[in-house]
């Protein structure tokens, strides 16, 4: 909200000091909002500067003096301009986003590993790192690519994103997707062949139909959700095991816990697809995006969610009961149980809070 001030209100008593006064003058002046960095210019020439001046008619000095204490504090070092810059590509990348994708990865690669001891090799660990990369570069053109085409909703829904805050430019955006997938696309096809470059393609091919005009696959709820089921869930997975198992000389093949994981995180997937739009229903329904939330209610599909996660640690559960010479039971069932529990409780405590945004959401 930009401060606005009539020509009578805005004098400064002459006891404040003459920095403070410069400072508020120049506020005044540039019309500074108190909730962002952007500087307004409306209305500017009916403001005066109040500094403490003698009686001879001295505006332009004063004028000068105000605008110069904002030149200076604008004139930051080149140091925390890079760090603003750094702060603003990290969250463009969505952390969280990035999280999942390499807890995921590590957990089939050790699987893998696991498996076969006696193959494990150090010539792998630059391959395994590199693969890496080219998951959170695939992972960064899918979010950055959604965050270019939605700037109007999510200054809505999203207000802190970087593109919608101002902390980003269009531009610079458009160059970190371009980079994410070329870079993607050239690891992996030097270092994992051709059937995992054609998934990896498939992955960026989903994820760009997914938020680009013509096609923007996210204003169909059941389109969305299979996307990120698919992408998130079965092509990460069945990929970086496949490409860890070629690493290794083996072919590929299915085992039970490889079957677990892969099942688990798809409908882990399916969960975080159904229910991301949770917190962005007042942007989602003002653009006329259709939405599981906006459909069915925040409370119906936040209760899905909720049950079809327990599903999930139910199963792992019963899993390692039923199959202790595939999974460890020491570490699955406490596990399982406790995530069990602590959703049961934070579905409850979004109950309690009537499901606002600013409970959980946010």
């Amino acid at each position: 909200m930009e401060l606005s001030l009539s020509p009578t209100s805005h004098r400064v008593p002459s006891t404040i000091p003459y920095l403070n006064s410069a400072i508020l003058c120049t506020k005044a002046t540039l019309g500074f909002s108190s909730h962002s960095h952007s500087i307004g210019l409306q209305h500017h020439r009916h403001r005066r500067c109040s500094i403490p001046v003698s009686k001879t008619p001295q505006r332009p000095s004063s004028i000068r003096a105000c605008t110069g204490v904002g030149a200076a504090g604008s004139d930051r070092p080149l140091v925390e301009k890079l760090l603003d810059l750094k702060d603003a590509c990290w969250r463009f990348l969505r952390p969280h986003t990035i999280r999942g994708t390499a807890l995921g990865s590590f957990a089939l690669v050790a699987r893998a590993l696991i498996e076969h001891t006696n193959l494990i090799k150090w010539s792998l660990l630059f391959k395994a790192f590199s693969g890496l990369f080219a998951l959170i570069c695939g992972n960064g053109y899918i979010v950055g690519i959604n965050q270019i085409y939605d700037i109007s909703i999510d200054k809505v829904n999203k207000p802190y994103l970087p593109i919608a805050a101002g902390d980003l430019s269009v531009q610079s955006a458009w160059f970190l997707v371009i980079f994410f997938a070329v870079a993607g696309l050239f690891i992996v096809g030097f270092n994992f062949g051709p059937f995992i470059l054609s998934l990896y393609t498939l992955g960026l091919f989903l994820g760009t139909i997914y938020s680009v005009p013509p096609f923007r696959m996210k204003r169909f709820p059941v389109a969305a959700f299979l996307i990120i089921a698919t992408v998130r869930g079965f092509l990460l997975n069945f990929g970086v095991y496949y490409a860890t198992r070629a690493a290794l000389g083996l072919a590929f093949e299915w085992s039970s816990p490889v079957v677990f994981i892969t099942t688990f995180v798809t409908f882990f997937a399916l969960v975080i697809a159904i229910t991301k739009d949770l917190p962005d229903v007042e942007g989602d329904r003002k653009y006329q995006i259709s939405t599981f939330a906006t459909k069915l209610g925040v409370r119906n599909i936040a209760f899905l969610g909720s049950g079809i996660l327990l599903m999930n640690y139910i199963i792992s559960v019963l899993a390692a009961v039923y199959m202790p010479q595939d999974f460890r039971r020491w570490l699955l069932i406490p596990a399982h149980v406790t995530f069990a529990i602590s959703l049961i409780y934070q579905t409850w405590v979004l109950e309690q809070a009537n499901y606002t945004k600013h409970s959980n959401f946010g």
